[in-house]
């Protein structure tokens, strides 16, 4: 290992508080997506205190921010992304606290140890990666098409890289009915609620028949508004999901044919809303094993394969323009599912702590990799040209 990284993991060790006390500030002041506003001012705030030029309010999205740090001139543009919303009713059960704290405690310590390195560091604050999905705007912005590599942090259950992602669609189902005296006049109603629970068996008929990766699940966010009035609106929400994206195409489509069905059957009327649209990654083995590296030299000790079932993530869309992995790094016990009170309470735990200092020092040290090392950096942009183009001939 070399001398710039043992310094790396020093400034880490040095900013150890300051980072600790950001990951248990932003834990402990949940905000849902497009509201994290506290965490927005934390991270901006620690960014511009070190030297970083912070741009806020990005892409249109009022808490969305690129932070960036130019050295010697510029040269390999790094972009290290952060998410910071948490759960509504939960909290961080999914770990953005981590993210968060770790990215920018990376960013930090990397720029102070690049010595004569050229280079320019740019933090991604990416807002409501759970509901609709910052990353989506800021890439229709064009906010990542300049940057040679993306680099994330994910808290988990093992050490290991996201080796894939799932395609993902979330669609609303808006049906329309009419509204009568359930009891006195059901005869001169539609129910809107009806047409959404036909869409529901539907559905449950067609996961026989689609491919095992297929995921798809829903809930009723309006089944009306009184038992004895006849709904006149009802609206469910679906995220359906595939390993890749033309197959998940032919599953939306029979999707959408049992919501028409419903729809026909009720006599209601439907409109179809897609909310959001996340692709599965384009996947770069060499910037996975890099990671993987620094992991070990960061002193991570037990690093597993990557997962066999994985979920959905605007990153992936981020990976279809420029190479792009996300290391996860082990602060529960194996085994305990993201999403749960679980994840809440070991946010704050000593080992959530020590993920995070390690998560740190993993991606600093992977930046700082590619950064000296300008033929690995090409190494890994020629295989994520070759992994896109055999990706876009299935599309």
């Amino acid at each position: 290992m070399s001398k710039s990284k043992h310094q790396i993991y020093a400034s880490v060790d040095n900013l150890r508080d300051s980072i600790i006390d950001i990951n248990d500030f932003i834990h402990d002041h949940p905000e849902l997506g497009n509201n994290e506003f506290q965490a927005v001012e934390l991270l901006t705030r620690t960014l511009s205190d070190h030297h970083f030029h912070v741009e806020q309010g990005v892409a249109d999205l009022p808490t969305a921010f690129i932070a960036t740090y130019t050295h010697n001139g510029g040269g390999p543009r790094i972009g290290l992304l952060c998410e910071y919303d948490a759960l509504p009713g939960l909290g961080h059960g999914c770990g953005h606290n981590l993210q968060a704290s770790s990215i920018v405690g990376a960013a930090i310590a990397l720029s102070q140890n690049l010595g004569d390195l050229p280079a320019t560091i740019l933090v991604y604050g990416t807002p409501a990666e759970e509901t609709t999905s910052g990353k989506l705007p800021m890439i229709r912005a064009g906010l990542f098409d300049d940057l040679d590599v993306a680099l994330m942090m994910h808290g988990g259950d093992r050490t290991t890289v996201d080796g894939k992602s799932l395609a993902m669609n979330l669609i609303d189902f808006v049906f329309e009915g009419k509204a009568a005296h359930a009891a006195v006049a059901p005869e001169k109603g539609i129910s809107a609620l009806d047409g959404i629970l036909m869409t529901f068996n539907a559905i449950e008929y067609l996961r026989e028949h689609v491919r095992p990766d297929v995921k798809m699940h829903g809930v009723i966010t309006n089944g009306g508004v009184a038992a004895n009035i006849v709904p006149d609106l009802a609206v469910a929400q679906f995220y359906v999901r595939a390993a890749d994206r033309p197959y998940l195409d032919t599953v939306l489509e029979r999707v959408y044919n049992a919501a028409r069905g419903a729809a026909l059957s009720t006599g209601s009327k439907l409109t179809i809303n897609q909310v959001k649209k996340c692709e599965n990654k384009v996947n770069v083995d060499k910037l996975n094993q890099l990671l993987l590296k620094n992991a070990e030299e960061a002193g991570i000790k037990e690093i597993s394969p990557p997962r066999s079932s994985t979920g959905s993530t605007d990153f992936g869309n981020v990976t279809y323009l420029v190479p792009g992995a996300c290391l996860r790094v082990a602060f529960v016990p194996f085994g305990t599912s993201s999403h749960s009170t679980e994840w809440v309470e070991a946010g704050i735990s000593e080992a959530g702590h020590n993920a995070v200092i390690s998560a740190a020092k993993s991606i600093a040290g992977t930046a700082y990799d590619l950064i000296e090392n300008p033929s690995l950096l090409q190494e890994v942009k020629e295989e994520f040209h070759n992994a896109k183009e055999a990706f876009l001939k299935n599309l």
